[in-house]
């Protein structure tokens, strides 16, 4: 796993635009008057994909403001959350799942692919700065491994070929598709299901 760093370069202002103050304002109304600086981890992360997937030091110091609490509460809930790029990760964040059910089925061809297509460390972006990627523990997906996030989508039962495929969609301005790439549905069993054949519309 690599160390979280913050941007050197950083912009000199941020505000929400309208779409993304109005859906803050939503959100804020779900936490009682009393309890409103709850709602500092979703507006975070409105802030992370409204600011091109990553959250500089002003949108900190801006959402503190909007809930009115202190800068450093939000900074050290920034920090923590791993979820959080607090440095430039390019439109297209690739992070790809090294634990041990993806690692013995083939995780770290996924990584190589990565390091020849995009960059050859983590954390660094592509020479068109449009693509990142980094390793990361366990995203949920174990019996289809492997698997890597890019931004959102999941992209599941992966091999060299098929991420390099992925790849190439993205930098060729296409968008690849989410879900199994042998064609399984959800998390169903290798070769189709097993059990509940009987049951209409199981």
């Amino acid at each position: 796993m690599s160390i979280k760093k913050i941007s050197k370069e950083q912009p000199s202002s941020f505000e929400f635009n309208k779409k993304n103050l109005d859906k803050a304002k939503k959100i804020i109304k779900n936490y009682p008057d009393e309890k409103q600086q709850s709602a500092v981890m979703p507006l975070l992360y409105l802030a992370q994909k409204q600011n091109d997937n990553w959250i500089p030091l002003v949108a900190m110091k801006y959402i503190a403001k909007f809930l009115k609490m202190p800068y450093i509460k939000v900074y050290e809930v920034a920090t923590f959350y791993t979820m959080y790029n607090l440095s430039p990760v390019g439109k297209y964040f690739f992070q790809i799942c090294t634990t041990t059910p993806c690692m013995i089925r083939g995780a770290y061809d996924i990584v190589n692919t990565c390091k020849e297509k995009i960059s050859n460390k983590e954390n660094q972006l592509s020479k068109d700065k449009t693509c990142s990627w980094i390793e990361v523990e366990c995203l949920g997906a174990c019996i289809n491994a492997p698997m890597m996030q890019i931004n959102d989508d999941y992209y599941e039962d992966l091999n060299k070929e098929k991420t390099e495929k992925i790849i190439n969609q993205i930098q060729n301005g296409e968008k690849p598709i989410p879900g199994s790439y042998r064609g399984r549905k959800n998390s169903e069993p290798e070769n189709n299901r097993k059990t509940l054949l009987n049951i209409k519309n199981a």
